[in-house]
């Protein structure tokens, strides 16, 4: 992009990086993002991870969200919500500085900049690219995590034992959306400038979008990652996704595999808001930080 005309030199102001926007401050504005959204959006994951847990002990037992919170405030503390996050803000730093440049470097790389066209293709495989790339970072601090938030202690084996199935989820779910966000952003803001209301919207719509349809995945991902803490010995023994899904249908049927779903797209939508939001300002910073 970096050998266009002049005339389009408008597209470098924003959605397309100006050539001489760097990689450290691409990270920068990823890293950013991800610390500002596991951050603020925390104590909802342990609710949805607490909910989607297969099997719990009996305190283990919710009948919502609001439940969840309720109960966990009162019998372990309301810093419960909290624990876990240290792990979190470790990983989501570095990961999501990977994350975001992996994004800008592929979708720049196949013309998903170019135009005021939407490129579905470029916007998929992008996000493809940027989870497999980031989750190699963050999968072990994911599951740190899990464990603390379900009071769980495994070997150092399980910080990888569901990456093939944390990729199997978070690929797809990244790719749509990425799609999603791609389009909802070319539709709302055909100038293509900064403005943080499509950004913050778009986000959550695409991630809402893309939350919903990838649930089942999240649920076998997580009965993985915290099959250490249950008591069904069926569990704790289960290898791989179709093991895992097959415990599923037989003990829940296929409701089972929508365990979740309203606390996931709700903890979702302000999490992929904030993280974009977060993302689009710091590179709009360091964009308007250049140019003084």
């Amino acid at each position: 992009m970096g050998d266009h005309a002049p005339a389009a030199a408008e597209e470098y102001d924003y959605e397309g990086l100006p050539p001489n926007f760097t990689l450290a401050e691409n990270m920068a504005a990823g890293a950013f993002a991800g610390i500002a959204e596991h951050t603020l959006m925390y104590p909802f994951d342990l609710l949805k991870t607490r909910l989607q847990v297969i099997n719990p002990s009996p305190g283990g037992l919710y009948t919502g969200l609001t439940n969840a919170l309720s109960t966990i405030s009162k019998a372990e503390g309301v810093g419960s919500l909290w624990r876990g996050i240290s792990s979190v803000i470790l990983g989501a730093g570095p990961a999501h500085a990977v994350y975001f440049a992996t994004y800008e470097a592929v979708k720049h790389a196949m013309g998903g900049n170019m135009g005021n066209e939407h490129h579905p293709l470029a916007a998929a495989t992008s996000g493809a690219c940027a989870t497999i790339a980031s989750d190699a970072l963050m999968n072990p601090f994911d599951v740190i995590k899990q464990r603390m938030q379900v009071h769980g202690n495994e070997g150092l084996a399980a910080f990888y034992v569901s990456y093939p199935t944390t990729l199997c989820m978070t690929v797809p779910f990244t790719a749509l959306q990425f799609t999603a966000y791609e389009s909802l952003s070319k539709f709302m803001n055909p100038g293509k400038g900064y403005d943080p209301v499509t950004h913050c919207t778009s986000g959550a719509l695409a991630g809402a979008f893309a939350a919903g349809l990838t649930t089942p995945l999240d649920v076998i991902k997580t009965l993985l990652q915290t099959r250490g803490t249950a008591r069904d010995a069926e569990i704790r023994s289960a290898r791989g996704i179709v093991r895992a899904a097959s415990i599923i249908k037989q003990q829940h049927g296929y409701a089972g595999f929508f365990r979740g779903l309203r606390p996931r797209i709700i903890t979702t939508m302000p999490s992929t808001a904030i993280c974009w939001s977060s993302y689009e300002m710091a590179k709009a910073y360091f964009i308007r930080h250049q140019d003084d």
